[in-house]
């Protein structure tokens, strides 16, 4: 969870003539499961898939994002370059200390991935739906663990056999103090 303040601002509208005070409000941001799916909810496209957002998609993320009940709209408009950094940073955090060795992928391009799609991951991985409300990178690591664990052992080749045994006798050979 990320908590930012934006600061009230005072506009001056041309048209009318007058100063316009708007509140600031410390907002509570979730980037998780749930919230994309509200934002797919509006937007009816993919979050994740290709392509850049607009202004005002982004904006509606960020309210999407929002725990902190009763938040007048214009409070989201007066977020700064600089906090959109902020959100932007805690957005792309890994959130796990998890890792992964990837071998290139071959083939046809990756499928779109919809909140419905990791839901359904969940679903069949029987991850406990209170993970919705995890950092997105943190669902998305655990699925993929449950992936991994779950795939059958890849084949190794004759190469990479040989040279394992190739190590392992090095190995062997400097623990015993032998020369072979």
């Amino acid at each position: 969870m990320l908590t930012i303040t934006i600061p009230p601002v005072e506009l001056f509208n041309e048209s009318t003539q007058k100063f316009i005070n708007s509140r600031g409000a410390t907002l509570q941001l979730e980037h998780s499961l749930a919230s994309i799916s509200k934002w797919e909810s509006q937007w009816e496209k993919p979050f994740l898939g290709p392509g850049e957002r607009t202004t005002e998609e982004v904006l509606s993320y960020v309210e999407a994002m929002n725990q902190t009940p009763e938040i007048p709209p214009e409070v989201f408009q007066n977020i700064s370059n600089e906090t959109m950094q902020v959100i932007n940073t805690y957005m792309d955090a890994k959130m796990t200390a998890t890792w992964f060795n990837e071998r290139p992928q071959k083939g046809p391009a990756r499928e779109v991935i919809t909140s419905e799609l990791i839901y359904y991951w969940m679903g069949s991985h029987n991850i406990w739906l209170e993970c919705q409300h995890w950092h997105l990178n943190k669902l998305l690591t655990l699925i993929k663990v449950f992936n991994k664990k779950n795939e059958p052992e890849q084949k190794r080749s004759p190469r990479e056999l040989m040279e394992e045994r190739r190590k392992l006798n090095e190995q062997r050979l400097k623990e015993h103090g032998t020369a072979g």
